[in-house]
């Protein structure tokens, strides 16, 4: 495949309305962060509208491939209106079906960007599937652009404690920093798993020191990053809460939700989290998915 994607922040289009706020919030990413954007429009059309082996007339297939390309062109020129001329634009389209396209994109790239929801798909889901298994499996932060696309607004993070979210962590600094914005860091303790837990014993619970001891969760995970971030003005929340709840409220007021692909909590085996899963569903601004790195 070709390595024009490498090093850039790739977005995937599909001709959707989606795809092009996908196009335009990556755009707007890439100047910002002075990095390339990479197009890509994975065409595999005969994959979802014929069976294997059904003869198609080449004539059909040869307007479709004239659309594909129509569609990309015109893509590409929203993307260039709205990066400028400074960002280094380019685009491909194999083909392939999406989700294998953008995982091997992601192999090399800054960032994946998808709309929630594309061409494909069933009336009355919240998030596409492509989405949802780019998200689940991508080795590069993932942006999922829903809701609320604007550039105000702080940066919002989930921080749960665990090893994983580190990378969540960097990747919100980061944005924060090329962004100008504030970073919010939200610390909700009080998961079904804690709450559960808890909940056999309430008379020995001692809920003054529990969130003491949550605050300095928070503080410690916070130290290396903001002397790394030093001009990133950091708000610390900490609430006894669970984390889907206070990030899809902060969803209402943020510029873009970071969050670790999977928590503390819920079952090893699942590669996002019912958090993640929440935020890509149902958030009221753009998420970023970041999944941990490979000694993680």
């Amino acid at each position: 495949m070709s390595n024009a994607g490498d090093a850039a922040v790739v977005v995937g289009i599909d001709g959707s309305e989606e795809s092009l706020r996908a196009v335009r919030w990556a755009a707007r990413t890439a100047r910002v962060r002075h990095e390339p954007l990479h197009l890509v429009y994975a065409f595999a059309p005969l994959a979802g509208a014929y069976g294997a082996g059904l003869p198609v007339r080449q004539s059909a297939y040869e307007e479709l491939l004239r659309a594909g390309r129509t569609m990309l062109e015109d893509a590409v020129r929203t993307a260039r209106e709205t990066a400028g001329e400074k960002v280094r634009i380019t685009s491909d389209m194999p083909n392939d079906p999406p989700a294998p396209v953008l995982l091997d994109r992601a192999r090399r790239a800054r960032m994946v960007v998808l709309g929630c929801s594309g061409t494909g798909g069933f009336t009355g889901m919240l998030a596409g599937s492509t989405t949802v298994q780019v998200s689940a499996h991508a080795a590069c932060p993932v942006a999922v652009i829903r809701g609320r696309d604007t550039d105000e607004g702080p940066v919002v993070v989930g921080v749960d404690g665990s090893p994983g979210g580190e990378r969540a962590l960097e990747m919100a600094f980061e944005e924060a920093c090329w962004r100008n914005a504030p970073l919010v860091a939200v610390h909700a303790w009080s998961d079904d798993e804690f709450t559960a837990y808890y909940a056999t014993m309430p008379l020995a619970v001692n809920w003054a020191e529990v969130e003491a001891d949550e605050h300095r969760v928070l503080a410690e995970r916070l130290a290396g990053w903001q002397e790394k971030y030093p001009d990133v003005q950091v708000e610390r929340v900490v609430v006894r809460d669970r984390p889907r709840h206070q990030l899809l409220s902060w969803s209402t007021r943020a510029q873009l939700v970071v969050v670790g692909s999977r928590g503390r909590g819920g079952f090893s085996g699942l590669l996002l989290g019912s958090t993640s899963q929440a935020l890509i569903h149902h958030a009221q601004c753009p998420v970023m998915i970041v999944r941990p790195g490979p000694a993680q």
